[in-house]
């Protein structure tokens, strides 16, 4: 009974902020007579309440410029930064130059994604991480690998993210755990061991799943637990005899059944070659 109630409250909830009297952005209440746009709203291209560019609400905002793209040219300039922000997304590319200065940060980000990468480098500094993060996701090469610097953890992720395998050494020390476990999944495998002895368990058990021979025998040695459980899961059979007297239970119950499933394996073989024999 009281889901079905909170349920009809969230809806009345919505339908309230749907049908509230509207305002524009400095708290003036909204009328169309006398709006530049009067003619859209005979034409049902502008409805008050629902779609309207001088509303406070971005949805309505927006609403307004997905029915009239043309006019987002108009409004680049408008002291509402959630106008300016919306109108970013529709005007022409050719206008957003003027906006690389916006002092909102969600309106550069905004010119950062839609303006040809070669005029977006300059924001690679901006002081607003969402725009640095808008712009590393969307150069490559050099001016991508300069961003490894970036004083934030998570613009320095997409930076990893993006970068090809052989790119990724410069990240390998960086000081945030999540940025090096994507390096250790996709670094070229010729540079896993320089990941093998990283401070973070998880980043190592990383590089187990993916090391080879003498460093997957050396991560089946590690300290931590998991590390070791991935790489004896992986290792060749001739090196498992010497890892049964691990102190823990599950990791000896995992050497001692991956030793058994191998003895099959081997007698099946043998059986099966005598007779073919």
């Amino acid at each position: 009974m009281s889901d079905h109630a909170n349920g009809d409250d969230q809806t009345r909830d919505i339908s309230t902020w749907e049908t509230a009297e509207p305002h524009d952005w400095l708290g003036h209440k909204l009328q169309c007579h006398g709006c530049r746009h009067e003619e859209l709203h005979r034409d049902g291209r502008c409805r008050r309440g629902r779609v309207c560019v001088r509303d406070a609400r971005a949805r309505r905002i927006e609403r307004f410029f997905k029915e009239n793209p043309s006019g987002a040219n108009d409004y680049l300039d408008h002291p509402y930064f959630e106008v300016r922000t919306l109108a970013v997304r529709f005007a022409s590319v050719f206008r957003l130059s003027a906006l690389i200065d916006d002092p909102d940060a969600e309106v550069r980000a905004g010119v950062a994604l839609r303006l040809p990468v070669a005029r977006i480098e300059v924001l690679a500094a901006d002081p607003d991480r969402r725009v640095r993060i808008a712009v590393a996701s969307r150069l490559s090469g050099n001016a991508l690998m300069k961003m490894l610097d970036d004083e934030d953890w998570f613009v320095r992720l997409i930076v990893v993210r993006r970068l090809s395998a052989s790119c990724l050494l410069g990240a390998v020390h960086d000081p945030e755990p999540d940025v090096r476990r994507w390096v250790a999944r996709g670094i070229d495998p010729r540079y896993l061991a320089m990941l093998a002895a990283d401070p973070e368990p998880t980043v190592r058990q990383i590089v187990a799943t993916r090391a080879q021979d003498g460093l997957l025998l050396q991560l089946a040695g590690d300290p931590d637990i998991r590390v070791r459980f991935t790489s004896i899961e992986r290792l060749p059979y001739p090196t498992l005899v010497t890892l049964h007297d691990d102190d823990e239970k599950i990791i000896r119950d995992l050497v001692a059944r991956r030793l058994a499933e191998e003895g099959q394996n081997s007698s099946s073989g043998g059986e099966d070659h005598g007779i073919g024999a």
